[in-house]
């Protein structure tokens, strides 16, 4: 089910498949499909099973599935049983009161290739390992001490940004902000694993995330129909394949590149002066990588497959909450002019909103988790049953794919009034009031929760206020004409997407300065 999304444009495929299957042994999938104690489900077609149920974007597919059929549901996918969770209350049973029962992801073809099989760290089996960089993404690569220190990096790519539109400004040039905003998350990342984004690095590297996210993305036949596993009719794997080498290539590139420059600073003489720079998350890895007391050996594809799980996680999700922000606040010019007044009496007009104003805006922290609510970059939580599990009454065999609908759980009526409604105000209220978004209110948990949580929550809790609250100090935002919708609003319908949630159109604006002078940091 990770990889659904792309099933709408692959229908005509569906078709000719359905064909084909009617000729296999359909008594095999009535045996499997008997439904021993599994919870309600639509009604399937034999051998494809619910295949036919699922469209783009999958987690409003869910959401409609499980509004209908009850807040736990099953589904066939081909030879393949999936949960779907629909409601808060399911969702803390599988991540908090059953977290050991579902520590596993889920591994798709592209999840094994892009992990290296088994050495990236987010499909990685839940052990020694796993359990070993998890411990290092906390207190190390994604710590508070490396953020604090690698802020610079954000703050000039930032700075970048906001000259970039300053100069658009200047001659009334409409911006295509959703590529602006991927171009400024994917060089912070690039810049704080290598510090660089020399060359053609920082364009490649955007090319090869947003082919990957294509990629995991697309709907698969063979994680779902064993006896077509290995034969590529789709012609899919050999994509995946294609992608991966390229990812590989850039990655090779920055690990041999950092090497070199290791080594010159090693080489140095007694008399010459020697920086201790600040490290960057390559520099991290590749002491860890060299520790012969540490305790697990991190070896060259451990270390490619965590960059390329930082790249993926951390340059679409940044990018597309900041995004979908932006575009709820055009459309509620009252909630953006709130903000602004928050801003400038904080921080004032002399210089911009940085990250360390950020615990001091309080009605900017109420719109991140307002948009985190109801846009989670991330939408669907996967997990695999690692043992036969009793959820909400009904038994959960083992070896079954759960996806925990995060859209869901952001609007479930028993817990927020008017879901639907962007209303930063509601986390005023004393009974949201204490709300966080790091996984323990199982209302608002769009990093995940439990022992699979997302462990870039520093990295997005930083990135992402600071660059929205420049973006909305220092310009106003005038829509484009030709992508607003009939009513002259900024068009808010979903795109098919990936793994994570994006706009059907790019967000088109005109800059507009509200500084002067327009003071930088």
């Amino acid at each position: 089910m990770i990889a659904m999304q792309g099933l709408l444009s692959w229908t005509p495929f569906l078709t000719s498949l359905l064909a084909l299957l009617l000729v296999s042994p359909i008594i095999i999938y009535l045996l499997k499909s008997k439904n021993h104690g599994l919870p309600p489900a639509p009604p399937a077609i034999p051998v494809i099973g619910h295949l036919h149920l699922l469209k783009p974007p999958m987690h409003r597919t869910l959401h409609d599935l499980t509004t209908r059929y009850g807040p736990l549901i099953h589904l066939r996918l081909g030879s393949s049983l999936s949960i779907a969770t629909g409601s808060v209350d399911m969702a803390r049973e599988v991540l908090k009161n059953h977290d050991t029962s579902f520590s596993e992801r889920p591994s798709t073809v592209a999840a094994r290739q892009f992990a290296y099989e088994t050495a990236g760290f987010a499909f990685a089996p839940y052990g020694e390992y796993w359990r070993f960089v998890k411990r290092l993404c906390m207190s190390e690569l994604l710590g508070p001490r490396t953020l604090e220190q690698l802020r610079p990096i954000r703050q000039s790519e930032v700075a970048f940004l906001l000259r970039s539109l300053l100069e658009k400004s200047k001659v009334s040039e409409t911006v295509n902000l959703s590529k602006e905003l991927i171009k400024l998350t994917n060089n912070i990342i690039t810049r704080m694993v290598a510090s660089s984004t020399a060359g053609n690095e920082a364009d490649v590297s955007r090319r090869v995330v947003k082919q990957v996210a294509e990629v995991m993305g697309t709907f698969n036949v063979e994680d779902y129909i064993s006896f077509l596993r290995g034969l590529d009719i789709q012609g899919l794997n050999k994509k995946i394949r294609e992608v991966h080498r390229n990812f590989d290539n850039l990655l090779e590139g920055f690990i041999t590149a950092k090497e070199k420059s290791r080594n010159m600073v090693g080489d140095r003489g007694p008399g010459e002066a020697k920086e201790t720079p600040v490290k960057d998350l390559l520099d991290i890895l590749l002491d860890v990588a060299g520790d012969p007391k540490a305790e697990v050996k991190i070896t060259r594809e451990n270390i490619k497959g965590f960059i390329l799980d930082i790249f993926t996680a951390g340059t679409d999700s940044s990018a597309s909450t900041i995004e979908w922000t932006l575009s709820e606040l055009i459309n509620h010019p009252k909630i953006m002019q709130k903000l602004r007044e928050e801003i400038d009496q904080v921080v004032g007009k002399d210089r911009v909103v940085g990250e360390a104003d950020v615990p001091n805006l309080p009605y900017l922290n109420a719109v991140i988790k307002e948009i985190m609510r109801i846009h989670p970059a991330a939408p669907i939580a996967y997990r695999i049953s690692t043992k036969e599990t009793i959820i909400g009454g009904y038994t959960i065999p083992a070896n079954t794919t759960v996806a925990v609908n995060l859209y869901s759980t952001g609007r479930d009526p028993k817990y927020w009034v008017d879901p639907d409604e962007f209303r930063p105000e509601r986390f005023f209220k004393e009974s949201n009031a204490n709300l966080d978004v790091k996984g323990l209110h199982y209302q608002l948990i769009p990093f995940g929760s439990g022992r699979r949580v997302c462990p870039g929550i520093g990295f997005a809790l930083q990135v992402v206020p600071a660059a929205l609250a420049a973006l909305v100090q220092c310009f106003e935002w005038k829509i484009d004409e030709g992508t607003a919708n009939e009513n002259g609003k900024v068009d808010m319908e979903e795109g098919d997407g990936g793994l994570v949630s994006y706009r059907a159109k790019p967000l088109v604006v005109v800059p507009i300065p509200r500084l002067d002078p327009f003071l930088l940091n």
